[in-house]
């Protein structure tokens, strides 16, 4: 993608984000990653008349091998968290989620929009009003129910207790002081109560893991008890699975995290085949998946704030709130959350 597609889809963006006259966005990058979408953003900032600034942190020392979430690389430097408290709106360039630093950022008001993906996708899933619309209804529906159960051909069959966390959206922009999104993305999720998720879950040849960005060649089994898996069986994917979670020595890595579905039929379960290098967001997002996750859960304000996560996306499953089912066989049941086309 050109430099001016790439201000274009930046321009779009940062209109649907409400930048306006007068606000101050900031652009957080590190060495010398992504420096075409810092220089997109900001111009696509001056353009609606808002201040901007760039803030570059230096080059991630060597990676231990695994990838530890809520290592932000500002820990130490708080001068630089309390610049970014000051902007109306933070581009964040190298993916703070579930980083103390971005919850402080996020109390101050400032709103959060990590950009990480591929700029094919971007353009391509650019987020729509119309999809925010079927989000938030799936996040009001969700925030009402008190039990979870997902089943599936291959053999999940696992309830989570509901009602300890909050609903959360994800529509790819954000126009609300102090809220976080991911562009792309249109899911919906929460998590189950700490002790509160029990069952099976088969994750079927074809499923997701993430942040393997590898596709499911055959069966693993999970068993879930209180909110934590006890056992891990299967083949290659397994002991893959298996291994990556022990390497952390955390126990709280077995725990049960976020658990939701997505809303967007632009989004392509085959994607992780044409976008090399991204983080999975379009495969978080593919109409119709059930996806559940493994480890921290500070993201939705609980205690569990272990590096160790996974997000898996499901294809081919039923999915019931209170016995209603939202959910089935992949395919979206409630006309409200379903494109125009579907209904």
């Amino acid at each position: 993608m050109d430099h001016n597609q790439l201000n274009d889809i930046f321009l779009r963006q940062l209109t649907l984000s409400g930048v306006r006259d007068g606000e101050t966005v900031s652009v957080l990058t590190r060495g010398n990653e992504r420096t075409d979408y810092a220089d997109a953003a900001l111009w696509a900032a001056q353009e609606l008349g808002a201040n901007a600034f760039q803030l570059r942190l230096p080059t991630a020392r060597a990676a231990s091998g695994a990838w530890a979430v809520g290592e932000s690389g500002l820990g130490s430097n708080p001068v630089a968290v309390d610049a970014l408290k000051q902007s109306d709106m933070l581009i964040d360039l190298t993916f703070l989620l579930f980083s103390k630093e971005q919850f402080a950022i996020q109390d101050a008001q400032t709103r959060i929009l990590t950009v990480v993906e591929p700029a094919p996708l971007l353009s391509r899933l650019m987020p729509t009003r119309d999809l925010r619309e079927r989000v938030e209804v799936g996040a009001e529906i969700l925030a009402k129910a008190q039990t979870m159960r997902i089943t599936s051909p291959g053999g999940t069959d696992v309830t989570y207790q509901l009602g300890v966390y909050p609903a959360v959206s994800e529509y790819g922009y954000t126009d609300t002081p102090g809220r976080w999104d991911h562009w792309p993305s249109a899911f919906v999720f929460t998590g189950g109560a700490d002790t509160g998720v029990d069952g099976t879950i088969v994750i079927s040849a074809g499923d997701v893991l993430l942040p393997f960005n590898s596709y499911v060649q055959a069966p693993i089994t999970l068993t879930i008890e209180k909110g934590f898996i006890t056992d891990i069986r299967g083949g290659l994917d397994a002991e893959l699975l298996a291994s990556y979670i022990a390497s952390f020595d955390d126990p709280r890595g077995y725990g049960m995290s976020h658990v939701g579905w997505g809303l967007d039929e632009r989004a392509q379960w085959h994607g992780l085949t044409q976008f090399p290098g991204g983080m999975g967001m379009e495969l978080r997002s593919f109409y119709g998946n059930v996806m559940f996750s493994i480890g921290p859960n500070n993201e939705l304000g609980g205690p569990n704030d272990t590096p160790c996560h996974f997000d898996i996306p499901m294809r081919g499953c039923t999915l019931y709130l209170d016995d209603e089912v939202i959910v089935r066989d992949g395919d979206i049941t409630v006309d409200d959350m379903k494109p125009a086309g579907r209904r």
